[in-house]
């Protein structure tokens, strides 16, 4: 028996990411307590992990911003006597986290910022998924489709009959569609219009659209529902385990490159990603194989970033604009199609 620590402080899609491997993790060293140390938006994914023993939070914004009080926080991770740490996020406040606990078993990835921190250096494999990424770092060999592991969360039953009143009382059943528009990266975000042309297109053929997201994307779903009475918009209305439990319920969600999309994946359902300014090939792209992508990819310009910026860097937007809202409805129907077939 063992206690083991895994350092994950992005955000919350790569919380998602990161569950596989923490799976993969328990089922080999079944005796183990593992740990999470995460911000405080993700602690609420992570809780919801079987294989998770303890969530510790990180508020690397408010509380643990100083150098001083990331330095105390390190001395009380010494108390918990972790016999291994592994390391997803690969940043120097990560590094300097690893440093202080004096855990000597340490894996951490080879684009790691300071990477002599960690005993065990991974290749970091830019071309693979970032699923396979992760279990990469715990040493789990797969087979070409073993790595597609959905993630696993457990529901409270108190969240599980918040959401069976609200599928109850807007009578969500049939032709359910959910869309995802908001992202803090605004060239990631496909154009509100465009948007606007597809909700209206399924409106028109008697679906119903579920507006998701947090609370910040609260503005832009009121817009984008204004005159239609078979939109609902549930920004900031419920958690992320209640969300992924709501998605059950649609047909596909459409989702820019962001959280939504991997919470679709947690659900088990189709899930159309839009890229804008980032490109499916970086290995956040929905992997169940229900799912799919769209993206525009004949510019010199794109990708512009990883993650990509508050505006566009040539001032054109080219990557969002040039994909017509037809050819995402396109794709979207031909999905649909594929399920009743």
């Amino acid at each position: 028996m063992e206690n083991i620590l895994i350092i994950q402080t992005a955000f919350p899609g790569d919380a998602i990411l990161t569950l596989p491997m923490i799976e993969k993790l328990k089922e080999k060293y079944p005796e183990s307590f593992i740990d999470v140390l995460c911000i405080p938006s993700t602690s609420e994914i992570f809780s919801a992990s079987p294989f998770i023993h303890n969530v510790i939070v990180l508020d690397k914004k408010k509380s643990h911003k100083s150098l001083y009080k990331l330095l105390k926080f390190s001395s009380e991770l010494k108390k918990h006597g972790y016999k291994r740490i592994y390391s997803p996020h690969r940043s120097l406040r990560t590094a300097i986290l690893v440093m202080q606990t004096g855990v000597r078993e340490t894996y951490g990835f080879s684009n790691s910022s300071f990477p002599h921190v960690y005993k065990y250096l991974i290749d970091y494999r830019q071309n693979e998924h970032e699923v396979k990424r992760n279990l990469d770092l715990i040493g789990f060999n797969s087979n070409p489709d073993e790595w597609r592991i959905l993630p696993k969360l457990t529901v409270s039953s108190q969240s599980q009959e918040k959401v069976r009143k609200f599928i109850a009382a807007n009578e969500l059943s049939g032709n359910i569609l959910a869309v995802a528009p908001g992202t803090i990266w605004e060239t990631k975000k496909y154009p509100e219009r465009y948007f606007r042309e597809i909700i209206n297109s399924f409106v028109d053929k008697s679906f119903k659209v579920l507006i998701v997201g947090g609370k910040a994307d609260e503005e832009l779903g009121l817009r984008l529902a204004s005159d239609q009475k078979n939109v609902i918009v549930t920004c900031g209305l419920f958690s992320i385990i209640e969300t992924i439990e709501i998605l059950k319920k649609v047909k596909i969600l459409i989702s820019n490159d962001s959280a939504p999309a991997h919470m679709g994946v947690c659900a088990d359902i189709p899930v159309l990603t839009i890229y804008c300014s980032t490109i499916p090939h970086f290995g956040f792209y929905p992997y169940n194989k229900k799912s799919s992508y769209i993206s525009f990819e004949d510019l010199k310009c794109k990708p512009c970033g990883i993650h990509g910026f508050k505006q566009c860097p040539v001032n054109t937007f080219d990557c969002g604009y040039n994909l017509s809202p037809k050819f995402v409805i396109s794709k979207i129907e031909e999905m649909l199609n594929d399920q009743t077939e």
